[in-house]
């Protein structure tokens, strides 16, 4: 048997039922004499209108938050939608801009060509590259499958790279100028004297530039800003391709020759396409 809370009070479920009755009796009352106004009008005034305010204040709460809700799933899901379109823009703006770069890449190595015309000549791309951040060395993605030797010229940004030193069946690895072990013989092209230039990756890091030494300049013609190519004598190199600008030049303590720097007309630190020269030295002088 249910007991009663403490101090002898209604339950509130018992409360709620007398409640409902009375509210139907005086409902039925009402029908029943056609009275309205007085105190039912003031029962019903002060009981059932903010009763019913209630009510609505609830459903309209309801109503709004599920919109609110609402509005914010379409907003994540639009923004969602639109970060996509975005993120596939950028895509595609990225890949045109690497297009718009081989292009590039591709119109400066035909020009080359053209310079070059003398020379039979087959585009190649880099595929690695030494330890160091200079291409020194590097391999490319051609080799004696596609007629690369050893000792062939690579060109590229309008002047001499390097040589190749080995070759495999679909790969080739290049010396360039730069390396420490490189020795190439030059002209200067103004005066047609004789030097060495000589690759120093030291000096590449320190001033971007490599050496050059046993310059016979007797009559002090040589400036600074004069060509130097490799010359005629070289054993490896064909004649006349671009090494760079005299960019220092200062006599030995033999006071007999003279020694200095230049600045190779390669990009050394941002190669990716170069040319390869498909004819070999000793070939040429036999021609």
């Amino acid at each position: 048997m249910r007991q009663r809370k403490a101090g002898g009070g209604i339950p509130s479920k018992y409360l709620l039922t007398i409640l409902s009755i009375f509210c139907i009796m005086l409902l039925f009352f009402s029908y029943s004499t056609g009275f309205t106004g007085g105190p039912l009008e003031t029962v019903a005034n002060h009981l059932f209108i903010p009763m019913q305010k209630g009510i609505d204040f609830i459903g309209s709460s309801i109503a709004f938050s599920s919109a609110d809700t609402k509005s914010k799933e379409e907003l994540i899901a639009e923004n969602e939608n639109l970060q996509a379109q975005v993120d596939d823009l950028n895509a595609k703006i990225d890949i045109m801009e690497l297009k718009l770069k081989e292009l590039n890449d591709l119109q400066e190595l035909y020009q080359l060509d053209q310079t070059y015309y003398d020379y039979e000549t087959t585009g190649a791309r880099i595929i690695g590259r030494g330890t160091t951040n200079w291409f020194n060395t590097f391999t490319i993605d051609k080799g004696s499958n596609d007629g690369i030797k050893v000792n062939m010229n690579v060109i590229a940004d309008g002047g001499l790279v390097g040589i190749v030193v080995s070759v495999g069946d679909s790969y080739a690895v290049v010396r360039s100028i730069i390396d420490d072990t490189s020795n190439v013989s030059a002209t200067i092209s103004s005066t047609e004297d004789n030097c060495i230039v000589s690759g120093s990756l030291e000096k590449m890091t320190s001033d971007n530039l490599i050496l050059f030494s046993n310059l016979d300049d007797e009559d002090n013609q040589v400036a600074i800003g004069d060509e130097i190519v490799t010359s005629n004598i070289s054993d490896k190199y064909l004649p006349g391709l671009m090494i760079g600008y005299v960019s220092s030049v200062s006599l030995d303590e033999n006071d007999l020759t003279k020694s200095g720097t230049l600045t190779p007309v390669v990009d050394f630190k941002h190669l990716s396409d170069v040319l390869v020269i498909l004819q070999l030295k000793e070939s040429y002088q036999s021609e």
